[in-house]
């Protein structure tokens, strides 16, 4: 898998996005939809700002797909694709998109796990074509401009340090 440093998320990228995103929770009556890259980078949020540290959040979601893909594989799977989280108000579904980034969906009682697992797939869809033309046009830009797109993930890793201490 390739990691974050190799692609970019431009503008007209994060438009269509939260397009996709914002129609995705209407239609599922969900809260708030989140991306957020396997290296644990939130990228776009739809929907009800979330209440919580989100830098915590996605660096938590991307560990919990992580140990999730070791726990498939050790069943003799290649990975689970999706995620589900219940708890007494608020639920959390995570979702494999393009096999580089997780969409977490966040919902409570006004919408229903199966509601949310049919528009899933769509939205999951529609994401991954999105991201897969963002791979290929990253794959074919110079060289150095992936340098300063290097530069900003180890200076975001710094950053989380930082916030988490040496754990």
């Amino acid at each position: 898998m390739t990691g974050a440093s190799t692609w970019s998320l431009g503008e007209a990228d994060a438009r269509r996005i939260h397009a996709v995103l914002t129609a995705f929770l209407r239609e599922a009556n969900a809260r708030t939809a989140l991306l957020v890259d396997r290296n644990g980078q939130m990228l776009a949020s739809a929907g009800d700002p979330p209440l919580f540290d989100h830098v915590a959040f996605a660096s938590l979601t991307a560990a919990d797909f992580s140990a999730n893909d070791q726990l498939a594989r050790m069943l003799g799977e290649s990975e689970f694709g999706a995620l589900f989280h219940q708890g007494e108000r608020e639920s959390l579904y995570l979702a494999d998109v393009a096999r580089r980034v997780i969409l977490v969906v966040l919902f409570d009682n006004r919408t229903t796990l199966g509601m949310i697992r049919i528009k899933v797939k769509g939205v999951v869809r529609e994401l991954s074509e999105i991201f897969r033309e963002m791979f290929d046009r990253s794959a074919a830009a110079p060289q150095s401009s992936r340098v300063v797109e290097a530069g900003f993930v180890d200076e975001a890793e710094d950053e989380i340090d930082r916030l988490f201490g040496d754990l």
